[in-house]
């Protein structure tokens, strides 16, 4: 099966409902989105990409990306999403890894691109060649063949140690990600909004599938990010909207919304993931907005498909456990195993920690052209995700750490989310990130980086309350930010960094 059936369907369908918007200006219709999208698969085909080629996307959130993609799958190549705000060197990299056909970049990043992979070939959608050529070439007569197991997205982790690896996500992963969607996270209706505020080339687009189906709308906001005050002014214009969103978005968006008094008119479901959901930062936003919030847990070798805390769960305020179930990331996913292990692969008994493993439709088959990682990711079927996490009686699966971000002091562990969690209740305190730091007596010392006004005696009474002593910081380290990557997430591996030059 070809994913782009969807969108042929949803053309023939309800070929006039609304489908492509900047802003609130809508650009295409179904008809007009399945169109291009023959168009951009009939010209790929005149210029060479064949089954299974692999042809890269690196644009900024518009309206053509879906296009491209959408003739990318239709002409049978497979597409390799780049996130557009990274440096001109890292998208080198990932188009000579992925040996892609040709690139259809943006603007900015087409130049970039151009400077540092010079030998890549390059189609600007900005440009007059990409409207005057791609889409005036004649449509593709119907949909290149895919198989379930055939590649359909090429995607690169976040690389925040070493090289990126690219993830092989075939047509059936994102059909049963779609499956599990509908069961476990939202349903989906033709009157429903995709806003696209985080990169399409990550969560945001692999949420576009099971949109297009509906034949929904899908919304790119002109500031071509996520700008919190436009994101409440494009929910209240169009309604029923739906979103992903990473939890340093929401907290954004919790904070903006406050201080102008918007309750979040016309917000449906915000899918937060991506990183760690701080308890005090979901209570309040939840408080805030109602029940609007899922919480999701996947990885690329799993997209967006290993648990669920539903909307129900996030607003629960009666069940004497719902702390606990709010700080987790919910139950396992319709069709997907998720079990604990020891270092042996064998499972540990409930309540214990251990890495977590997950099995099933979402899992990816492999690494692409890595065999070895594939190897060390892979065992029995079962996807080693390099998470630590423990499952209670009812299923709920509560995230530790990366195993590889554990500090282990005295012999004991520490988990640096536990630590962060207690920090982040002090009021002055903006942002949180713990990491171990190497010290002979103890073997590791536990770090704090903070951003914010909080006193250090004030924090250390704070941990002192709640968590062992063995637990609390001896180091706080004030910065204006914290280092992030492109999709939010803080890079643990530039605080060490900046441990080992002090």
């Amino acid at each position: 099966m070809n994913l782009s059936h969807w969108l042929i369907s949803a053309a023939e369908r309800t070929p006039t409902a609304p489908a492509l918007f900047t802003g609130t200006q809508m650009v295409a219709d179904y008809a007009k989105f399945a169109d291009q999208a023959q168009k951009v698969a009939g010209w790929l085909a005149a210029q060479g990409v064949a089954l299974g080629d692999r042809v890269a996307i690196f644009m900024k959130n518009t309206p053509e990306f879906l296009v491209v993609l959408y003739g990318i799958w239709s002409a049978g190549a497979a597409a390799v999403p780049i996130n557009a705000k990274l440096h001109g060197r890292e998208a080198a990299f990932i188009v000579q890894d992925a040996d892609a056909k040709l690139v259809f970049a943006s603007g900015v990043q087409a130049a970039t691109l151009r400077t540092h992979a010079p030998q890549a070939r390059v189609l600007d959608v900005a440009a007059d060649v990409f409207r005057n050529a791609v889409l005036k070439a004649p449509a593709q007569s119907g949909i290149v063949p895919r198989g379930a197991d055939d590649m359909a997205w090429l995607f690169y982790t976040s690389g925040t140690t070493g090289q990126p690896k690219g993830v092989i996500i075939t047509h059936g992963m994102l059909a049963s990600m779609t499956q599990s969607y509908g069961a476990d996270v939202d349903q989906v209706s033709a009157t429903d909004t995709a806003l696209y505020a985080a990169p399409l080339s990550h969560g945001a687009g692999l949420y576009a599938v099971m949109h297009v189906q509906a034949g929904a709308r899908h919304v790119c906001p002109a500031s071509g990010g996520f700008e919190p005050e436009e994101i409440l002014e494009l929910a209240a214009h169009f309604g029923s909207v739906h979103m992903f969103a990473a939890p340093t978005m929401v907290k954004r968006l919790t904070q903006r919304a406050k201080e102008v008094g918007a309750r979040g008119t016309g917000l449906r479901t915000v899918v937060y993931a991506g990183g760690p959901m701080y308890l005090a930062d979901i209570i309040e936003a939840s408080e805030w907005f109602g029940p609007v919030f899922v919480q999701i847990y996947g990885q690329g070798e799993c997209p967006m498909g290993i648990t669920a805390l539903s909307r129900n769960d996030v607003m629960d305020r009666d069940h004497p456990e719902w702390r606990s179930r709010l700080g987790s990331v919910g139950r396992a996913q319709t069709g997907m195993e998720v079990q604990i292990c020891d270092p042996t692969g064998a499972p540990v008994p409930t309540g214990s920690e251990g890495e977590i493993m997950v099995r099933g439709a979402t899992v990816m088959a492999g690494y692409w052209r890595n065999p070895s990682a594939t190897a060390a990711a892979l065992r029995d079927g079962w996807l080693l995700t390099g998470d630590v996490g423990v499952l209670d009686a009812a299923g709920y699966l509560t995230l530790r750490d990366r195993s590889k971000d554990v500090i282990i002091t005295g012999g004991s562990n520490v988990y640096p989310r536990e630590v962060e969690e207690v920090l982040l209740m002090h009021e002055k305190l903006r942002e949180v990130s713990v990491v171990g730091q190497a010290q002979g007596e103890w073997g590791e010392e536990v770090v704090a980086f903070i951003v914010g006004d909080a006193a250090e005696t004030e924090l250390d009474a704070l941990c002192l309350d709640h968590i062992a002593r063995f637990k609390r910081p001896k180091r706080y380290i004030r910065l204006d930010e914290l280092p992030k990557n492109n999709y939010g997430k803080v890079l643990k591996t530039e605080l060490r960094d900046l441990l080992a030059r002090k």
